[in-house]
């Protein structure tokens, strides 16, 4: 684990266990191109949190938007965030959120590893 702890430091918890798990294969260089796609795809935790928070002030949704998705963002924003409700919910699990993203940004960029490596 602490090798990929060495290039994504700011992964935590549930994400760091996925990261560790998806690349235990993987050599150095590898490693290094995977990191550097799943960082730039990568959304932190606070920012969705901040996004949430201005979805009670300004546009609800933008949280969902942020995480790709579309559909529930364009509800969010139709319906002032399902009446806050759905809000207050993003509020509470916006980590659940963010790693959901994270995961499948880390198995686009696995995929997208393999195949340059056949």
């Amino acid at each position: 684990m602490a090798e990929i702890f060495n290039h994504v430091p700011e992964a935590q918890g549930q994400e760091l266990f996925f990261l560790q798990e998806i690349t235990k294969e993987y050599d150095d260089k590898e490693l290094t191109n995977f990191v550097a796609l799943y960082r730039a795809r990568r959304k932190d935790p606070q920012m969705i949190l901040l996004a949430t928070i201005i979805g009670f002030v300004v546009v609800a949704g933008i949280q969902r938007f942020l995480v790709g998705q579309i559909g529930m963002g364009l509800l969010y924003l139709f319906t002032a965030g399902l009446c806050f409700i759905g809000t207050i919910i993003d509020l509470i699990n916006y980590q659940d959120l963010t790693f959901e993203y994270n995961r499948k940004m880390a198995v686009e960029a696995a995929a997208m590893i393999k195949g340059m490596g056949s």
